[in-house]
């Protein structure tokens, strides 16, 4: 599998940055809207290469800055449901992807589901809100949460685990990525009880999760240690991509809480999923709202590559 994709991906020069629009599910992407905001970017008129029809197309730029090309066709694109992702056209295809799972490959918080189950969703989903916009430590905001489920019974979780929903688009990006040879890894905060089946569901090589600690098929409120919190998710990243010979370029990380920061400034191309304002601001790419095959348009691959 090549790194350059120029010529994959609509036969223009790797040389550059690509300019990546994805339409959200609301809205058809047209030549016209692309064309517009080119020009308010001060980017010119450029030809579209079509990833999708009416979905996502790609436009290849001259070498230049590509954190000052986002900036401004975001701004142009301001009040659309228009996902734009901007990169060195070069090594845009990727040989790991690292994903977060709670609100990012399901569509659930795992431990907000638990705390429902004995009534006190509203108090945990409060900590985890405020632990996923960055206002408390991840590590001890976990422990707190995971104290309170103490008694709840692996039967009960076993009823989450059976009414969790897939991201849309989720196994299609884990299963069209493998197809052409890149390694999946589910890397969450979470929990191994929800990771396994999720990661069967979707595709996954692999996860790395917390391990509850369990008595008589009860949780007893502990986290075994060590808890993996933001610096597991960057080793773990770092880990995988270490043992599979990649260069940091080749790989792709997915997340929405701030606890996937780390992770996501740690590899190649860091996407906020329709994420927290904390990480959506300061990551390298943003999916505020198309689904989860963005992230295979990013990578220059066409709606008929993908794999379900």
């Amino acid at each position: 599998m090549s790194d350059t994709l120029g010529h994959q991906a609509g036969g223009e020069s790797s040389a550059g940055i690509v300019a990546t629009f994805v339409a959200g599910h609301s809205v058809a992407l047209t030549e016209a809207v692309v064309q517009r905001a080119l020009r308010e970017a001060g980017l010119g008129d450029r030809t579209l290469d079509w990833l999708a029809p009416d979905i996502a197309a790609d436009v290849f730029l001259d070498a230049q800055d590509p954190d000052v090309a986002r900036a401004r066709l975001q701004a142009a694109l301001a009040g659309e449901a228009i996902d734009i992702v901007v990169q060195p056209a070069e090594g845009r295809r990727k040989r790991l992807l690292v994903a977060d799972m709670d609100s990012t490959m399901i569509e659930q918080e795992c431990i907000d589901e638990l705390a429902g189950l004995i009534g006190i969703r509203d108090r945990i989903s409060a900590i985890t809100e405020r632990a996923m916009a960055g206002e408390l430590n991840f590590q001890a905001a976990l422990k707190e949460r995971v104290a309170l489920l103490a008694g709840v019974t692996l039967d009960q979780i076993a009823t989450i685990v059976a009414r969790i929903t897939i991201t849309p688009g989720a196994r299609v990006l884990v299963q069209t990525m493998r197809a052409h040879g890149a390694h999946t890894a589910l890397v969450t905060g979470g929990f191994t009880q929800f990771t396994a089946p999720v990661a069967a569901r979707i595709g996954f090589d692999e996860t790395f999760a917390n391990r509850l600690e369990i008595v008589g098929r009860a949780l007893t409120g502990v986290v075994v240690e060590p808890v993996q919190g933001r610096e597991g998710k960057r080793a773990a990243l770092v880990g995988l991509r270490e043992r599979l010979g990649l260069a940091p370029v080749a790989t792709l990380a997915i997340g929405d809480g701030a606890n996937d920061l780390d992770m996501l400034r740690e590899a190649g191309l860091g996407v906020a999923y329709h994420a927290k304002p904390k990480v959506a601001d300061v990551a390298a790419a943003r999916i505020d709202h198309a689904d989860l095959t963005a992230l295979l348009y990013a990578q220059g691959y066409r709606k008929n590559d993908f794999r379900e």
